[in-house]
C-alpha cells in the first residue's frame, strides 16, 4: 500500500481545502459545532456554493457532468471536506441514485435527472425499508402493477428520511410476485407529489422528525420512470448500497470532532480518548487500503461493510464521550459540548440504517471471510 501523495494531489488538497473553508457561511459552522441538526435552508444555501464548484457531485465522472476526481483526489476532497463544521450533502440524489441513474440510466433519464441533482435542484429521499423489511429487503411487499404505460404502485415505506421535503424517491417495488424474491424487485423513481402519496413523521427519541413513513395508495408511475429491465432492482440496490456505505465511515469528521474533544480533556477522559484515536487511525488506515485498491483498478465491494460498522461504532462511542464530557462540565459549555444529549440520541441510528451492521458483520464472513 502507498502511502504517499504526489504533490499535483497535495496541492489539490490545498486549493480544497482553502475554497472550502472560506466559503462556509459562519452561521451553518457555528449550528454543526453546536451539535444542531441543519434546517433544509442551511443544507440548501451550502449546497448552492458547492454546486457553483461542481463539488456537490464531487464523486461523479467528468462525462457525466462530474468533476472527474481521481480515487486519491476524491478521498482528499472528503478529507478537506470532513474537517470543516459543514453539513455533510444530502446523499440521496448525489451518491446514491446519482451514480445508479448514469450507470444503468437511459440517456433520456440521464439527460432529464442528472442536472437537476448536480445542480442542487431536487431533493430526493430513499425508499427501501418497510414494515417488516429493514436489512432484509428482499421482503419487501410494496407493489407495483403494469397498466398501460404506467405502474399502480401501492404499500408503505418507512424510515424515509427527510421525505417531507423530497421532491423525488427512488422506490424499490415488487413487480413480479411469482419468482424468488430477489429477481421480482424493481427499480423505480416517483414524483413525490404524484397524487395517492401520503408523508407522516415519526417523531425521534432526540425530538426531531427527520425520518417518516410513506404510504402509496394507487399512484400512478410511469413506465419511463422504471431504471432499467423490470426484476433488475435488486442488482441496482446492491450497487448503491456500496456507495452508501462507503461514505459511512465519516473517519474525517470523527477525526474532527475528537480533537475538538482531546482540547477541552483535563485529564478526566485521557484514557477513552487515546482508545478512540487508536480505533480511529485503523479505521484510517483501512480507508487507504481501499483507496490504494481502487487506484489499482479494484472495487471494494463488500469491504465497504467493514467501514460502515468500524466507522458508525467509533462515531457513536465519541458522541458517547461528548455527553460524558457535557455532564461532567462546569459552568457555560464550549460549543462542541452543547445539545450533546440530543446529538448522542440522534446518533443510536447509525449502527441500523444502511444495514445494521449485524447484517453488515454477516456479509463480511460470508463473502470476504468465506465462512
Amino acid at each position: 500500500m502507498n502511502l504517499d501523495f504526489s504533490p499535483e494531489d497535495r496541492a489539490f488538497f490545498a486549493r480544497v481545502q482553502d475554497r472550502l473553508s472560506s466559503a462556509l457561511p459562519e452561521d451553518i459552522a457555528a449550528a454543526i459545532r453546536s451539535n444542531l441538526p441543519p434546517s433544509k435552508e442551511e443544507m440548501l444555501r451550502w449546497q448552492d456554493v458547492l454546486a457553483a464548484e461542481n463539488w456537490l457531485a464531487a464523486g461523479w465522472p467528468a462525462e457525466h457532468g462530474g468533476p472527474g476526481l481521481t480515487p486519491t483526489q476524491r478521498y482528499l476532497f472528503e478529507q478537506a471536506y470532513g474537517a470543516l463544521y459543514a453539513p455533510p450533502p444530502v446523499q440521496f440524489g448525489i451518491t446514491m441514485v446519482g451514480p445508479i441513474l448514469y450507470t444503468y440510466g437511459s440517456d433520456e433519464q440521464k439527460q432529464r435527472f442528472l442536472p437537476p441533482i448536480r445542480e442542487n435542484r431536487t431533493w430526493w429521499c430513499q425508499g427501501y425499508s418497510e414494515p417488516g423489511a429493514g436489512s432484509d429487503l428482499a421482503s419487501l411487499r410494496t407493489t407495483a402493477v403494469l397498466d398501460g404505460d404506467s405502474y399502480v404502485v401501492n404499500g408503505q415505506k418507512t424510515w424515509t428520511t427527510w421525505a417531507q421535503w423530497a421532491d423525488w424517491m427512488f422506490c424499490l417495488v415488487k413487480t413480479d410476485l411469482t419468482v424468488k424474491p430477489q429477481a421480482g424487485i424493481s427499480f423505480l423513481l416517483i414524483d413525490m407529489k404524484t397524487p395517492g402519496i401520503t408523508v407522516r413523521p415519526i417523531r425521534t427519541l432526540d425530538g426531531d422528525t427527520e425520518i417518516n413513513e410513506v404510504f402509496l395508495d394507487n399512484v400512478r408511475v410511469p413506465v419511463e420512470n422504471r431504471i432499467g429491465g423490470e426484476g433488475q432492482g435488486w442488482t441496482y440496490a446492491k450497487v448503491l448500497l456500496e456507495h452508501e456505505r462507503f461514505i459511512m465511515s465519516g473517519a474525517a469528521r470523527s477525526r474532527r470532532d475528537l480533537t475538538a474533544l482531546q482540547a477541552l480533556d483535563q485529564g478526566a477522559f485521557s484514557a477513552r480518548i487515546e482508545a478512540l484515536d487508536t480505533e480511529l487511525l485503523a479505521l484510517e488506515y483501512l480507508e487507504l487500503r481501499l483507496l490504494s485498491a481502487m487506484n489499482a483498478g479494484g472495487n471494494p465491494g463488500p469491504r465497504t461493510s467493514a467501514l460502515k460498522i468500524r466507522g458508525t461504532e467509533i462515531t457513536q462511542a465519541i458522541s458517547k464521550l461528548r455527553l460524558d464530557m457535557a455532564r461532567d462540565w462546569g459552568g457555560e459549555k464550549p460549543e462542541v459540548l452543547q445539545n450533546a444529549e440530543s446529538n448522542w440520541l440522534n446518533l443510536r441510528k447509525l449502527t441500523i440504517w444502511g444495514g445494521s451492521n449485524e447484517i453488515q458483520r454477516n456479509v463480511m464472513a460470508k463473502v470476504v471471510l468465506g465462512i
